[in-house]
């Protein structure tokens, strides 16, 4: 359970507003989960806007959604679902103090996490080559502003904040690479590796739901 100094010669990294390591490890995981909680809300905000403007103009929403390349969205989730696959084999190996494979692991979560973000850039540059942007700058002859503007205005914003959630993963597991090839992170402590798993997990799953609700609209 949690992040026990059983580990000789490792250095405690209890700070001294907790009891003992268990206590901290536990407030730790606690404290990560309520972020969670207020990402989830955040994002919910968002997929209620999107079921409520779909309810109103169905045929709309197909239409619109046919511009999407299901083709690269596809991709892009089993990409996601990769690198939720390798972040779980890395916190698993630093757990057993098998560091090198932790840090193999991390390295390849960030190579499939950019790849992501490679695919999204071409995709995105596919739809601003035709005029597809948000907002008054739509410029699309393919389908009328007044009739497309509320669902790409509503796929930008939610692929957009989720790409941003990306970039930030990103920078976190960059982060506990660092730290697990400095040897900070260990099977004595691996808190702040386990953690920014479960804000990657996260990232994972809310695209499982955008990929469907905006590529898939039938």
């Amino acid at each position: 359970m949690g992040n026990h100094s059983v580990a000789t010669g490792k250095k405690s990294h209890l700070q001294h507003h907790f009891v003992d390591e268990d206590q901290q490890f536990e407030s730790s995981k606690f404290g990560m989960w309520i972020f969670l909680v207020t990402e989830v809300l955040m994002f919910g905000g968002l997929f209620v806007a999107y079921i409520i403007y779909r309810s109103w103009h169905p045929d709309l929403f197909y239409m619109a959604a046919q511009e999407l390349d299901v083709a690269l969205g596809a991709t892009n989730t089993v990409v996601l679902i990769g690198s939720s696959l390798t972040i779980a084999l890395a916190i698993r190996a630093i757990q057993l103090d098998k560091i090198k494979a932790g840090i193999n692991y991390l390295v390849a979560t960030i190579g499939l996490a950019a790849t992501f973000m490679i695919i999204k850039y071409f995709e995105y540059m596919d739809k601003f080559g035709k005029g597809i942007y948000p907002g008054s700058a739509y410029s699309y002859d393919g389908i009328g502003h007044d009739m497309a503007v509320n669902f790409f205005s509503i796929y930008y914003m939610m692929t957009g904040l989720h790409g941003i959630h990306v970039v930030i993963g990103i920078g976190l597991i960059g982060w506990m690479t660092i730290k697990a090839k400095k040897g900070l992170i260990h099977s004595g402590y691996y808190t702040p590796v386990e953690n920014t798993g479960l804000f990657w997990h996260l990232v994972d799953i809310i695209w499982i739901f955008l990929f469907p609700l905006l590529y898939l609209i039938d």
